[in-house]
């Protein structure tokens, strides 16, 4: 007894070094990927900016509602104002940096929210057949109508605030995380460990959680990563056809709707709000590829 202890000690000793070991090398391939580690770095900044936008904007003493005086509508970048001023006289650095904190609120509640909901939906749908048909039909007629559009509708009848674009745009990004879900938690069924919890008779809400779920996380970690991608542009194009965030929030599509009529001698008004949005999708999508990589390394060949 003593002898069989010993070794069942060794193999998990041997078994967590072989973790350990199998982590260390994907965190090297995943910064061998140049574009990935700029996704990363981006991500990374913009989080930072978002929690430490009240000390960024405190230090130059810029409000992102406070108008700072009539002479000063549309005033150029400057060294007191890095990205000038609007039509209404409001620092423009001040209400990107504060946009910023919106989008990636935004994207982080929604890419969350649909990753947990969908998954207990594609979960559950693998439980029989009734169950599928219903949840997957119902994830059908939500993917037949454009996202866009879905949300827009959603919006006018919810109303226009922060707390309803979340709403809306998760209820949008559903479909798509229920549907990998789905289809990984069939995979993973019928997998030779299932069968033989299944035939050891262990309850199936047992196997769902303790089992199947660890095994699907991945392909859904990489899909929030693109689902919080899709819910900044969303929200931003949501604003900018006065459908979200309203006016005078600083939101980054509201910022370049009120930009429309002052592109020939505002540009920066348009300029920097949509730097920004850019750089946030396209810094998350370049995570999300080095992640998907680095998951399944046969996707990146």
């Amino acid at each position: 007894m003593q002898t069989y202890s010993l070794e069942r000690a060794e193999l998990k000793a041997l078994r967590r070094e072989l973790v350990r070991e199998q982590r260390i090398v994907n965190i090297r391939r995943f910064f061998r990927n140049g574009l990935s580690v700029v996704g990363l770095v981006i991500v990374l900044l913009m989080v930072l900016i978002a929690i430490f936008a009240p000390v960024i904007t405190g230090a130059l003493g810029v409000d992102p509602y406070t108008s700072l005086g009539r002479d000063m509508r549309l005033q150029p970048p400057s060294r007191a104002h890095p990205f000038g001023t609007d039509n209404v006289n409001r620092d423009v650095f001040a209400r990107v940096i504060y946009g910023t904190r919106i989008s990636m609120t935004v994207g982080f509640l929604v890419g969350l929210l649909s990753a947990l909901l969908g998954t207990a939906i594609g979960m559950y749908a693998t439980i029989n057949s009734v169950w599928d048909n219903i949840l997957m039909r119902i994830c059908d007629g939500l993917k037949a109508i454009p996202n866009i559009l879905l949300a827009i509708t959603l919006m006018a009848v919810l109303g226009a605030n922060m707390q309803n674009v979340i709403i809306s745009l998760t209820i949008v990004s559903i479909p798509g995380v229920a549907r990998i879900a789905r289809s990984q938690a069939l995979l993973v069924r019928e997998q030779t460990y299932v069968e033989a919890m299944r035939g050891a008779g262990a309850s199936r809400r047992r196997i769902m959680w303790r089992h199947i779920l660890p095994n699907i996380l991945s392909p859904i970690i990489v899909q929030m990563t693109f689902t919080f991608a899709t819910a900044i542009i969303s929200e931003a194009s949501l604003s900018f056809l006065g459908a979200g965030i309203p006016i005078p929030a600083p939101s980054w599509g509201g910022m370049l709707k009120e930009a429309r009529s002052y592109v020939y001698n505002g540009w920066w008004m348009v300029v920097f709000p949509a730097i920004f949005t850019g750089l946030s999708v396209l810094s998350f999508n370049l995570f999300g590829d080095g992640l998907r990589d680095l998951i399944d390394p046969l996707s990146g060949r």
